[in-house]
């Protein structure tokens, strides 16, 4: 398995001119050196045009943050997989619980949109996790096994798909699993890809690790069992943070 994978998630925050000084800021960053960390930054799709000019032929790759389950159609707001990989992504969130509470997406809409990810040459982030009242009430690990067995296409290719555990009540609250808690429940993920890939296939596949990450825990999250990166909210929107959590 590669390097871990930090992926910035900057939701519905950012502007022209913060998205250009932002990535100026990781590209000078990455510029100064190799670096064992992949870096990747999944911004508003309104910026995504000002991102992928400024990323264009460097090591900083791009996503989207969501996309339709459709190649085309009458589907005002949304956008396809296709398009996404057409102006240069390499990546989308699919699942994230935003998505899911926001937009009542299920399991089979990420099923879906992670499919059109893959059949248009995109690695799909798919975003998994608990809310408080189901972990409270000791539902951790059967939501998660439900969440990975009808979100993850059939026909994926293990080579290509990224899984993100975040506990829901731990995104933008400050809160944080303990790493005895992480490392439950990705040791239990990975147990569920070796059930469904076989070993070979199931260890290549990247588990991040998503929740207020910061510099000031990502060096003790990131070396958890089968923590391969993290998908990073508040912290990916300031460059000394952002390049901190993926390189030490």
């Amino acid at each position: 398995m590669a390097g871990k994978l930090i992926a910035g998630n900057w939701k519905m925050n950012g502007s022209v001119t913060f998205a250009t000084e932002l990535v100026e800021g990781l590209l000078g960053k990455l510029n100064e050196g190799s670096v064992s960390s992949d870096f990747v930054v999944c911004p508003p799709a309104a910026l995504l045009g000002t991102v992928l000019s400024l990323t264009k032929d460097t090591d900083l790759a791009v996503g989207g943050q969501d996309c339709h389950a459709n190649v085309s159609g009458a589907h005002t707001g949304d956008t396809s997989a296709e398009l996404l990989k057409d102006i240069g992504c390499g990546y989308v969130i699919t699942g994230h619980s935003e998505r899911r509470t926001d937009h009542g997406e299920t399991n089979v809409d990420v099923n879906a949109k992670s499919a059109a990810a893959i059949k248009a040459g995109l690695t799909p982030i798919i975003c998994i996790g608990e809310t408080e009242e189901e972990r409270v009430s000791g539902g951790t690990l059967n939501v998660i096994k439900l969440q990975v067995t009808e979100s993850l296409p059939d026909d994926c290719d293990p080579d290509n798909i990224v899984l993100a555990y975040e506990p829901v009540w731990a995104i933008g609250t400050g809160k944080t699993a303990t790493p005895e808690d992480v490392a439950d429940v990705h040791n239990f993920i990975r147990s569920l890809l070796n059930d469904r890939f076989g070993e070979d296939a199931a260890k290549k596949i990247r588990i991040l690790y998503g929740g207020s990450v910061k510099p000031e825990n990502a060096a003790e999250l990131l070396a958890v069992s089968n923590v391969d990166g993290a998908l990073v909210g508040g912290a990916s929107l300031k460059v000394e943070d952002f390049w901190a959590i993926g390189v030490r």
